[in-house]
């Protein structure tokens, strides 16, 4: 069972699940809307939720806030300045701490982006996805390619220095050059985040349905190769499978994600992981996930489900998610974030090492290049 000396940094995730049109590719918890959005009644129910939450954390520190969707970007300035002064006021906030929204260029006004800066707000996640309009169509997004450079360009007249952007490749039909081409236009746009990942085709999605005509899996891999060398070459430094960021411009809130820190979860369908030095537990729990029955349960103080994580589990997922990164990680982070001593993984890290999937560097573990390519070879060691 965990013992915590320390317990893991924690992290603060806020779900606005409502989108304009739901994507073909997207299994996120998400919805349409027909009679215009209930902004005040749902605030009014992540507040509720906020204060029902709080004896589980209290007196710990938040370190990141990151608003996720859905498109939180159609909420109003003044919806999002409510909760992030609620969360303030109720929570132990470090100070100038990372606060992330996601914004769709499709949902972009100046006004607005002034009023989520003042709000707090300081780093944008833009899901552009493609510069490509075809492209673009066949993804079923709501922008084109001159609202995601519009999009930008609001962000930085509202004060925003921090700015990812999001993207993807192996799109359908989508060909080498095509695929260069966007991430070029991204990277003419200087953010401090670029987020590059494959199209999946996931479950309970319409494209797995009826699937697209994706790229070869050669193809795909050589868009992957010859992109990640166009990345370097601009100074955008790969720290996890999908994450490249400028020179310490990483994302604070998905590192606590990658570490197996803890993160408070307010809103429909939202996840969290909160461990106890009282009791030595690691407790997974999650929300309802229709909006409706979420701002109903806020009255009735109700989850829809939780979990205490057993030691094999937490030390699988505890690799499940550092491995991801190129840095891998600290011995002292794995026994912080775990509770666990670390003599419970040292076999399988040396099998890992003899493989030559892993590599000990003083006082931290890191996937090595080969590791970095078979990563679920060397994931699957500690299952």
């Amino acid at each position: 069972m965990p013992e915590f000396t320390i317990l893991p940094p924690l992290s603060l995730y806020i779900h606005l699940p409502w989108c304009v049109k739901k994507c073909p590719y997207c299994d996120f918890n998400s919805h349409t809307y027909d009679s215009g959005l209930p902004e005040d009644e749902y605030i009014n129910a992540l507040i509720s939720d906020l204060e029902y939450q709080l004896p589980t954390i209290w007196g710990r520190r938040i370190i990141s806030i990151f608003i996720g969707g859905g498109t939180p970007s159609l909420f109003s300035a003044e919806s999002i300045h409510k909760i992030l002064s609620t969360v303030r006021s109720h929570l132990n906030c470090l100070p100038d701490m990372e606060v992330t929204m996601e914004a769709n260029p499709g949902t972009v006004e100046q006004n607005k982006f002034n009023g989520f800066y003042q709000a707090g707000v300081n780093r944008l996640s833009i899901g552009v996805q493609s510069f490509d309009d075809k492209k673009l169509l066949a993804l079923g997004r709501i922008h084109n390619a001159d609202e995601s450079y519009n999009a930008v360009a609001v962000a930085r007249k509202a004060g925003f220095e921090n700015i990812n952007l999001d993207l993807m490749f192996g799109l359908p039909d989508q060909n080498l050059q095509q695929c260069l081409s966007d991430l070029q236009q991204a990277i003419d746009l200087f953010p401090q985040h670029i987020s590059w990942y494959q199209l999946t085709i996931e479950p309970n999605t319409f494209f797995y349905n009826q699937p697209p005509v994706i790229p070869e899996d050669d193809d795909i891999w050589e868009m992957q190769q010859q992109g990640q060398q166009l990345l370097a070459g601009a100074d955008y430094l790969q720290y996890e499978i999908s994450a490249y960021a400028k020179n310490n411009q990483q994302c604070k809130h998905n590192l606590n994600y990658w570490q197996f820190g803890d993160y408070l979860a307010l809103g429909a369908g939202a996840h969290g992981k909160i461990s106890r030095a009282d009791t030595g537990e690691i407790n997974r729990y999650w929300q309802i996930r229709k909006p409706a029955d979420y701002m109903q349960a806020s009255v009735e103080n109700k989850t829809s489900g939780r979990e205490s994580i057993k030691t094999d589990q937490i030390i699988f997922e505890f690799m499940l998610n550092s491995l991801r990164l190129k840095q891998g990680f600290e011995i002292q982070t794995f026994e912080q974030n775990t509770g666990l001593n670390v003599s419970l993984i040292s076999t399988r890290c040396e099998q890992a090492i003899a493989e030559g999937l892993l590599q000990r560097k003083g006082e931290s573990y890191a996937p090595t290049e080969r590791g970095y390519l078979f990563l679920n070879d060397l994931i699957n060691l500690f299952s």
